[in-house]
């Protein structure tokens, strides 16, 4: 899956009904996609975007070399964006304010995907998801050309010895099931639920950032429903 930046729910459950998740960091960048911004609720109505700022110099730059503008003030916008929450008295806004801002200032690379990737694994830590996170770019696999979408996840899947490829539910049609089963490889699509809670005063959205859920949702919640549903599968 490409880096997306604090993912929607599903993502996550996703992460947490695999035993190894590749970062598909080697195609090229979308500008304004859900790899450098996501949206939370808004303070008035409805929802707003949070966004990082990125260096982009053109339609042939790899996802894996897109490089972050000024964290600490991204960080700052974002952290300001968030504050309605507190004011609302969500319930877990500081552990939410600190995944913000680890995610953002810790670590030194200034890489996009470098960024999601450390947002990635301290959600997962939060939530007590065990996820091995691999940047495909760094791997070495000895892959054939690509030119069809739907091959990359079989050819990757291949070299890796996986026996599954788990997708979300979209996207059905760019993969061959028949072409998975001749390499030994099932192919399974998740469908999750949404997942409805209380967040008073506000109307609740669906497929609001994982920031959104984890403001009025305590960690042992959300493990319990993403578990819950993967069993359920």
């Amino acid at each position: 899956m490409q880096p997306y930046f604090f993912p929607y729910l599903g993502y996550y459950e996703l992460i947490a009904r695999t035993d190894r998740w590749i970062v598909f960091d080697v195609v090229k960048y979308t500008p304004k996609s859900w790899m450098n911004r996501n949206r939370i609720l808004h303070p008035r109505q409805g929802w707003q975007y949070v966004s990082v700022p990125v260096i982009h110099t053109g339609a042939d730059m790899l996802i894996k070399d897109v490089v972050t503008v000024d964290r600490a003030r991204a960080a700052e916008r974002i952290l300001g964006q968030i504050d309605h929450y507190r004011v609302r008295r969500a319930p877990h806004f500081a552990a939410v304010r600190e995944l913000v801002r680890g995610s953002l200032l810790d670590g030194d690379s200034a890489l996009l995907r470098d960024v999601n990737v450390r947002s990635l694994a301290l959600v997962c830590a939060y939530l007590g998801i065990n996820a091995h996170l691999d940047n495909l770019s760094e791997l070495g696999l000895a892959l054939p050309e690509i030119n069809d979408p739907g091959h990359w996840a079989l050819e990757i899947s291949s070299a890796l010895g996986a026996s599954e490829y788990l997708n979300p539910p979209g996207g059905r049609e760019l993969f061959d099931a028949a072409a998975f089963a001749t390499r030994g490889i099932r192919i399974s699509f998740t469908e999750m639920p949404v997942f409805v809670y209380d967040c008073r005063p506000y109307q609740h959205i669906p497929n609001l950032s994982i920031l959104d859920v984890l403001m009025w949702n305590a960690p042992a919640r959300v493990r319990e429903y993403l578990c819950r549903n993967r069993d359920a599968n």
